[in-house]
C-alpha cells in the first residue's frame, strides 16, 4: 500500500514539474503557453500568476471570446466558467501591437489535470 502511494506521488510530482515549466513556445513559434492560477477575470482581460515564480501576466480578450476548453481540448466552456483561483493554461501571442492576448484558455483542476477527471 505504501509502495503504491509513493509511486503515484512521485509520478504526480514529475508530471507537475514537466507541465509547470517556463512559458513554452508552440511549434509555430508565434504563440506561447503560460500556466498558472487566475488572479482576475473580466470581459476584457485575464490575469494569471505562476505560483512557482510569482510571475503575473495579463492577457487581453477580444469581445465575445469563446476559446475556453478542458485540458484535453475536447470540451468547450463558457467564459463564465473561468473564475479567480482556477488553474489555467493560456495560449497567447503578441501579434496585436505587441500586447499579449489570449488565443485559447485551457481549464485545469488543482492537480493540474483536466477539469472533471477522476
Amino acid at each position: 500500500m505504501t509502495h503504491s502511494f509513493l509511486i503515484r506521488t512521485a509520478a504526480l510530482a514529475l508530471a507537475t514539474a514537466l507541465v509547470w515549466g517556463l512559458p513554452q513556445r508552440t511549434p509555430a513559434a508565434t504563440s506561447w503557453t503560460f500556466y498558472g492560477i487566475t488572479v482576475h477575470v473580466s470581459t476584457q482581460n485575464i490575469k494569471v500568476e505562476d505560483p512557482k515564480t510569482k510571475q503575473v501576466m495579463s492577457f487581453l480578450l477580444v469581445p465575445k471570446f469563446d476559446q475556453v476548453f478542458s485540458a484535453d481540448g475536447k470540451t468547450t466552456y463558457q467564459m463564465g466558467k473561468v473564475k479567480a483561483g482556477q488553474y489555467v493554461a493560456v495560449v497567447y501571442d503578441r501579434k496585436a501591437l505587441g500586447s499579449a492576448h489570449a488565443d485559447k484558455i485551457y481549464l485545469m483542476d488543482n492537480a493540474n489535470q483536466r477539469l472533471g477527471a477522476q
